[in-house]
């Protein structure tokens, strides 16, 4: 099971992580993984300058944008799922 936390602090909610955990959650249901896949809101991960912040299961926090989330989704969880 991969657990997905995305940042809703002000700054990235001013960069657009709804629109990411809106897309997250299309592509999760469109794959059918939601038993694989856990996305959950979370209040500052400590990256503010980057884009949304992410972070995957206990790992280091990554930067997502509106833009770059499918290919967030396709490298990130469908690489980590399919290994």
């Amino acid at each position: 099971m991969l657990t997905i936390n995305v940042c809703i602090g002000s700054a990235c909610h001013l960069k657009g992580s709804y629109k990411v955990i809106n897309r997250l959650k299309e592509l999760i249901e469109n794959k059918s993984l939601e038993h694989k896949v856990t996305l959950k809101a979370a209040f500052c991960l400590g990256e503010c300058t980057k884009a949304v912040a992410v972070k995957i299961n206990d790992e280091n926090v990554l930067s997502v944008s509106p833009e770059n989330v499918d290919e967030f989704f396709n490298e990130s969880i469908m690489g980590r799922l399919l290994e």
